[in-house]
């Protein structure tokens, strides 16, 4: 017995020293360190070798060898890296060099800011991008009359900022070869004046036929577009996106696969396809797998309907300013239910865009089914997931069901849903304190472009649920107000999970990933209305820095 334990004293004596002897590339000290590690959820310094977590403590002494780096944070918060759950990438990056209508407050400026980027760009390119919001000036919707006598020669196709309606002028209407006539695709709306003629307004699946005609961009412009996209996350602290693609996925997740070849995809990418392409995405996996902790494929987006903003969200009740609807779906629900199950039961991950109440049933029947069939770690998403019933919020849990919701839209949204939503139905609205006291699986991130790519202005937002238009000072529908630290696990842990990577990022502990951010204020200290002022100081992905404000 003496021998054994000797033995084994000789060898923990071994392993020890081992250890005594790693030395980190670099050491970040001096600092509030929210880890995110229930077991150690506070830290003063952080040690990293190569891409890996070393240690993470206090005496961090022991691991400085003379070619250890090590940076004095004075006292600022270090946090994991956010992560975003829903990104359409490649569509932000182009926006960023796009024209940008969110500013317009009336028509006259919508057609200001359009006539100048017109002027300032003399070719005959399509004008896209856009992101306008007619609630901004009351809710009426733009006509092609507004536009076509400052967009000259240009074909103009704008988008409302959510992406489920879009704007076209004369140009444009005529190049899709839209008339008055034109039959309107299932899943979509072509609005029109009261005497039957082209607004220039289409909603959902009709914008498809203007989009058809419009060519993709080059894998030039589209490599721009990305590294545009990459810079504008790390400034905002965002490490890795969860991306639902903007081109159909496919032409997205192939810009992806060029520039990490190329050594040129510095943020994490987890790429999502469209569902009706599932057969070919499983093909593609058995083939090549699903990538590494860089870039990551596997998954398959899907819609079940369209948004509040352009009353296409699919809902049990008529809208309160549109009686004649209750929204409508986007797929036809015999193609996505199947879609779904044979997706799942390929083994890829499934996700699907739910915003209003029936859309949302609709899909938690298909997760509860798919689970009876097979109960693996299946992981469903549903994305958005903005208006529940009371009973659809005790499900996620039940199934595992993950809600992925971005809650910059709840204080976008609130200043007019309740033109078309009554209390009961707004209740249920963006419910995130009640899906954590269920325990769901609650993550956050953007929607960018739709909305910001700035998780601290989320987390603003989930914390405070104060209004855009400052109407709502103390919270709209302020019983559904989370923590701080309830936001930041929605963006950090909670989001590894979402994408099966709670083994490598998401919480700052040795052998994890280094991803991590500085900030220049402690958010879990400072007044919650101050946190959407807070700045990323640094940003460090892989265990490289990849940001520092200057």
């Amino acid at each position: 017995m003496k021998k054994i334990f000797l033995c084994f004293s000789v060898v923990s004596l071994f392993l020890f020293s081992c250890r005594q002897k790693e030395t980190a590339d670099k050491i970040f000290f001096n600092s509030k360190i929210w880890t995110g590690d229930s077991s150690q959820p506070w830290a003063e310094a952080i040690a990293i070798k190569g891409n890996k977590i070393i240690y993470i403590g206090k005496d961090f002494q022991q691991f400085k060898g003379s070619n250890t780096e090590t940076v004095d944070l004075n006292g600022k918060l270090l946090v994991p890296g956010f992560i975003d759950n829903h990104t359409h990438f490649l569509g932000g990056g182009y926006n960023l060099a796009s024209v940008n209508l969110r500013a317009a407050k009336t028509p006259l400026e919508f057609i200001s800011i359009l006539k100048i980027y017109c002027q300032q760009n003399k070719d005959d390119r399509w004008i896209q991008g856009g992101d306008w919001d007619h609630e901004a000036w009351g809710g009426e919707l733009p006509t092609k009359e507004w536009i076509d006598s400052v967009t000259g020669d240009h074909p103009v196709f704008v988008n409302r900022y959510d992406g489920h309606m879009a704007f076209a002028n004369s140009k444009a209407l005529t190049l899709a070869g839209i008339n008055k006539n034109t039959p309107v695709p299932p899943g979509g709306e072509i609005i029109k004046t009261k005497d039957g003629e082209l607004t220039g307004v289409l909603k959902d699946e009709a914008m498809g036929l203007v989009y058809k005609v419009i060519h993709d961009p080059s894998k030039e412009e589209l490599d721009e577009c990305l590294q545009r996209a990459i810079q504008h996350a790390f400034e905002n602290g965002v490490t890795q996106v969860h991306d639902m693609g903007s081109y159909g996925g496919w032409i997205d997740m192939d810009t992806y696969r060029r520039n990490y070849e190329n050594k040129k995809l510095d943020i994490r990418i987890y790429s999502f396809v469209a569902i009706s392409t599932w057969k070919k995405l499983d093909s593609f996996c058995k083939k090549n797998d699903k990538g590494d902790d860089m870039f990551r494929w596997g998954g398959v987006k899907g819609f079940v309907d369209g948004s509040l903003g352009s009353t296409t969200a699919w809902f049990y009740q008529p809208y309160l300013d549109a009686p004649n609807t209750s929204g409508l779906y986007v797929t036809d629900t015999t193609d996505l239910h199947n879609w779904i199950l044979a997706a799942d039961s390929a083994g890829l991950h499934v996700a699907v865009h739910a915003i209003g109440d029936r859309a949302n049933d609709f899909l938690l029947n298909i997760f509860e089914e798919a689970e009876k069939r097979n109960a693996k770690d299946h992981r469903f998403r549903i994305e958005h997931a903005q208006h529940l019933t009371q009973a659809a919020i005790t499900r996620f849990a039940q199934l595992n069901a993950i809600p992925s919701m971005q809650p910059y839209h709840a204080i976008d949204d609130g200043k007019w849903a309740y033109k078309r939503l009554d209390d009961a139905r707004l209740k249920g609205t963006y419910a995130f304190k009640s899906l954590l006291d269920t325990k769901a699986m609650l993550t956050f991130g953007s929607d960018w472009p739709v909305a910001p790519l700035k998780p601290l202005e989320g987390i603003y937002a989930a914390v405070t649920r104060r209004t855009l238009d400052d109407k709502n000072p103390g919270g709209w529908y302020p019983e559904q107000k989370i923590s701080v630290e309830q936001a930041l696990k929605c963006y950090t842990t909670n989001n590894a999970y979402a994408g099966f990577q709670e083994n490598k990022v998401g919480v700052l502990k040795p052998g994890m990933l280094a991803d991590f951010i500085v900030l220049d204020q402690n958010i879990l200290e400072i007044a919650p209305e101050k946190i959407k002022e807070v700045k990323v100081l640094r940003t460090i992905v892989n265990g490289k820095q990849v940001y520092e404000r200057k």
